[in-house]
């Protein structure tokens, strides 16, 4: 596509494609801001939608934005701008978690060599519902490591012992957090259904738990009773990737943000569903004991169940003009 102006309408497409990408509870903590003299869109952290009891540090945050940040590059690109993109752009502004600069016209043999994931934005939608034992084929995996290599993440394939492993972290995950008066509350409130509703997680999006009991989903119907779905059987042997980072620090989160939507995208494309086990990346000692010494001192950001299966309820999004700020 050939560069257009980068007018009101331009601007809206781009932070209507960001504002697409998934955050923990559908929280959405994000801000974008137009500089419109070096043609760069910023995004910001919004501390006002910060999980204070289940993201203290605001690492959670930090992958919302981050998969924001890879649909704005995508947005750019359609439009027909080469996106530099940079994270932490400016030290005296700690809120200022990206920018993301309208560099004059794509070369047209570059864009000829990716993928066109664009119009995956609007089709990925996460899916907690059960998924079928089919495999996902050996070259959809391969691309998804390089993709995730791409932005600077690791993503490791468990076998059947460690994915058994990692999923007893994450139900002992679920039930600290069940337990914990704070944390319950606060997922509470980010389940909201009804007109004029544009953020949070509709009822209808939250998904059944499982009836044999092997597969850690979020319970928010022990949060939430109104919320209860009837039990269904989920996969027996759930098919995991692990997104890990050699470092721990915010551009790190930022990378592993970026990663996460560029292998969603990819999986949308080939029709395969989504769902994120981050209930152990909440609690510090657990997100610890996830990492396999096989693979070095690495720091999981986040664990992906991923299948053939029912397509997600979608979620609300915020308008971009209230996301523009």
């Amino acid at each position: 596509m050939t560069p257009t102006t980068l007018d009101a309408a331009v601007l809206e497409d781009l932070v209507s494609a960001a504002v697409a990408a998934p955050s923990m509870h559908n929280t959405q903590p994000w801000r974008f801001r137009l500089r419109p003299d070096t043609h760069t869109v910023e995004i910001r952290a919004a501390l006002d939608r910060e999980l204070r009891a289940e993201d203290p540090d605001g690492r959670g945050l930090h992958l919302s934005v981050g998969a924001a940040a890879f649909n704005l590059r995508l947005a750019v690109a359609h439009h027909g701008w080469e996106p530099v993109l940079r994270l932490l752009p400016d030290g005296r502004e700690p809120q200022l978690l990206v920018s993301v600069r309208l560099a004059g016209r794509r070369p047209p043999e570059r864009a000829a060599t990716e993928p066109d994931l664009y119009q995956q934005i609007w089709r990925r939608h996460t899916s907690r519902s059960p998924f079928s034992a089919r495999p996902l084929p050996g070259p959809l995996w391969t691309e998804i490591v390089d993709a995730a290599r791409v932005e600077g993440v690791h993503l490791h394939l468990p076998d059947q012992d460690e994915t058994r492993r990692l999923l007893g972290l994450t139900y002992e995950a679920e039930a600290r957090t069940i337990s914990d008066q704070d944390r319950r509350e606060e997922s509470r409130r980010w389940v909201r259904s009804g007109a004029g509703t544009h953020d949070g997680i509709p009822p209808e999006a939250l998904g059944p738990p499982d009836a044999a009991g092997h597969l850690p989903t979020r319970d928010f119907s022990a949060l939430l009773p109104a919320a209860w779905q009837p039990a269904k059987v989920f996969e027996q042997h759930p098919q995991l990737a692990v997104l890990a980072t050699d470092h721990d620090r915010p551009a790190d989160w930022l990378r592993a943000g970026l990663a996460l939507q560029h292998v969603l995208l990819l999986a949308t494309r080939d029709q395969v569903r989504a769902s994120l086990l981050h209930q152990a990346v909440e609690w510090a000692d657990l997100r610890w004991m996830l990492r396999d010494p096989r693979q070095g001192p690495e720091h999981v950001q986040m664990l992906v169940r991923l299948g053939y299966g029912p397509e997600g309820a979608p979620t609300p999004r915020r308008t971009a003009g209230s996301a523009l700020g």
